[in-house]
């Protein structure tokens, strides 16, 4: 898995890249030109304490890499929890996350358990 992470490059995504979001996660694309996709993950300290916020980048991460396969390349994803995040498990993180993934049309997911 390769990640975002200097600040230019997620404001690149911010700026240039398309948005859908729903309760738990926001989530932004935009094409990278690369051989493959980026992830960059970011939690307000409005979700929670730290311990809280790992959590939820953990499992956005791996929602990420047992599906990195399904996910169309050449894009870099940026993610953003919402409040909603907070205290889900991986199943309903996952759905979140590739609900998202479905509505950019950048890749046919199946949910893994």
């Amino acid at each position: 898995m390769v990640s975002l992470k200097k600040n230019a490059e997620f404001q690149r995504v911010y700026h240039t890249g398309a948005s859908r979001g729903n309760r738990v996660l926001v989530m932004y694309i935009a094409p990278n030109d690369l051989p493959v996709s980026r992830l960059g993950v970011s939690v307000s300290k409005k979700v929670g304490n730290s311990v809280v916020r790992h959590r939820i980048k953990r499992l956005v991460k791996e929602c990420f890499r047992l599906n990195e396969a399904a996910i169309s390349p050449g894009y870099d994803i940026v993610v953003i929890a919402r409040a909603g995040a907070k205290g889900i498990g991986y199943q309903e993180m996952s759905e979140a996350f590739f609900k998202n993934v479905r509505a950019h049309g950048i890749g046919t997911v199946k949910v893994t358990e």
